[in-house]
């Protein structure tokens, strides 16, 4: 038998005479029982050693395409059907390519990385690096940094918990994920305009949910079949409403009548501008009813995925049992550097700071929107958070702002998305978080081109 392989050098030799021999197993040209060359009489052959030869062979004989039969040789196993590879089609995949950056991005949901300190977290991070064990974190989470989280949350929002019902996980769709398998067996509820994830998540999970209507008070108290409800009580998103303490007595007494479970989502509580900040409805509720869910997307930054859960004392017994066989998804270095970070009170200073700079980036956004938008345009939502929502004046549409303030390098974010019913089409949201006070100025001066024509021109000359 002559076998033909044409060396590159792209690959190993033993590689490409492996290759080669394979190719042609699969593709029938090599009977089954037929002996291939003798090691020597290939080396020579093809002008390689006989180790490099004896590499492929062994390669063929541990994935089961040739045997060997000890001082006869090696022979063409059998293969009960011709095999056709394919190459892999790269080139038919969708171009996946990355957009530019806006020049002015309004985004929902973005921090300001400038303002992280990133020097303190560098040198807690080192130091932790070199001491850790390699062993994974515990699935609820590094103790040290449940405990912190605990304090932390007596502190800053009143709640007063055990570390025990301190859950850490890798962000908010991982958490609601786990506690609706968890409750499996509960009908769901969400506000409706309400947050796109956990509708995503939902879905994702085949599981059917029903819309709870929001009004000037927050969350209505549900009418329908449902025992467990998904809510933003202290900043309702996206519209902003703070719910009122009567609203928030009215849905505990609901879920108390019912048997029922509420998810208390504090996404940006610590960012309230007018009056001090709202209690939680887990504090109010002492932990029977409602679960609270916080995360540090906000108050850190997004990509260090450190969120977190805070069970009633009943449910912890039985969601440790639920949970018993996973690991946990959050690096345990990052756990414990974010955990002295707090306890050095060096988060707490950090959310100090940004309260003060995200206060002033809201003045001057509210500001450039009343000189280079005019009063035709209404703002809400303003109180806490890092976003607003701008409705607009009857001639102007979200699609034609959307698009237009794409067009000009300004990213904005739309309200009809969140909605499932009666969709709006004349508000948009603006997110103030990572926008410079410049930026905020300029974006805003450039947005009022287009959707205030010559006549705002005019105004802002004068």
């Amino acid at each position: 038998m002559e076998l033909e392989i044409h060396f590159s050098h792209k690959k190993p030799k033993f590689l490409q005479i492996y290759e080669g021999i394979r190719q042609g197993i699969l593709l029938g040209n090599f009977r089954k029982d037929t002996q291939l060359p003798a090691k020597r009489k290939l080396a020579v052959q093809l002008n390689v050693s006989v180790i490099t030869v004896q590499q492929a062979y062994d390669q063929l004989v541990s994935e089961g395409y040739i045997y060997s039969i000890e001082r006869r040789g090696y022979f063409v196993a059998a293969i009960l059907e011709e095999w056709h590879e394919q190459k892999n089609k790269t080139e038919d995949l969708p171009n996946n390519q990355q957009e530019v950056p806006p020049a002015y991005n309004f985004r929902n949901g973005q921090v300001d990385l400038h303002s992280f300190p990133y020097n303190q977290w560098l040198r807690i991070y080192r130091e932790k690096l070199q001491m850790l064990s390699p062993q994974n974190a515990p699935w609820q989470g590094e103790e040290v940094l449940r405990r912190a989280i605990a304090q932390y949350l007596a502190t800053a929002r009143g709640l007063s918990c055990s570390y025990q019902q301190v859950f850490v996980f890798s962000g908010f769709q991982q958490q609601f994920m786990n506690c609706m398998l968890f409750f499996e067996d509960r009908s769901i509820g969400i506000e409706e305009p309400g947050f796109m994830r956990a509708k995503a998540t939902l879905r994702q999970l085949g599981r059917p949910y029903k819309l709870v209507d929001v009004d000037e008070e927050g969350c209505q108290v549900p009418d329908l079949h449902i025992n467990c409800l998904y809510m933003t009580p202290a900043h309702q998103f996206p519209n902003g409403q703070v719910m009122t303490i009567q609203r928030r007595i009215d849905l505990l007494n609901w879920a108390r009548k019912n048997q029922g479970v509420i998810i208390e989502d504090d996404y940006d509580s610590e960012f309230r501008y007018t009056g001090t900040p709202i209690p939680t409805l887990a504090n109010l509720d002492q932990l029977q009813h409602v679960i609270y869910f916080g995360t540090f997307s906000k108050t850190l930054m997004p990509s260090l995925r450190i969120s977190y859960i805070v069970l009633p004392a009943h449910f912890v017994k039985p969601f440790e049992d639920f949970n018993k066989h996973l690991k946990s998804t959050v690096s345990k270095v990052d756990q414990h550097t974010l955990a002295e970070f707090i306890n050095k009170e060096l988060y707490s200073k950090h959310v100090a700071k940004m309260r003060v700079l995200y206060r002033k980036k809201r003045m001057h956004l509210l500001k450039n929107i009343e000189r280079y938008l005019g009063q035709g345009f209404k703002v809400k939502g303003e109180e806490a958070g890092l976003h607003i929502v701008l409705e607009l004046p009857a001639h102007l549409t979200e699609d034609h702002v959307i698009h237009q303030a794409y067009q000009q390098g300004i990213a904005l974010d739309r309200i009809s998305s969140l909605y499932e019913q009666q969709k709006p089409n004349n508000q948009i949201m603006i997110g103030y978080g990572e926008p410079s006070l410049e930026e905020i100025e300029h974006g805003i001066k450039k947005l009022s081109y287009f959707l205030c024509g010559d006549h705002n021109d005019r105004q802002i000359s004068q």
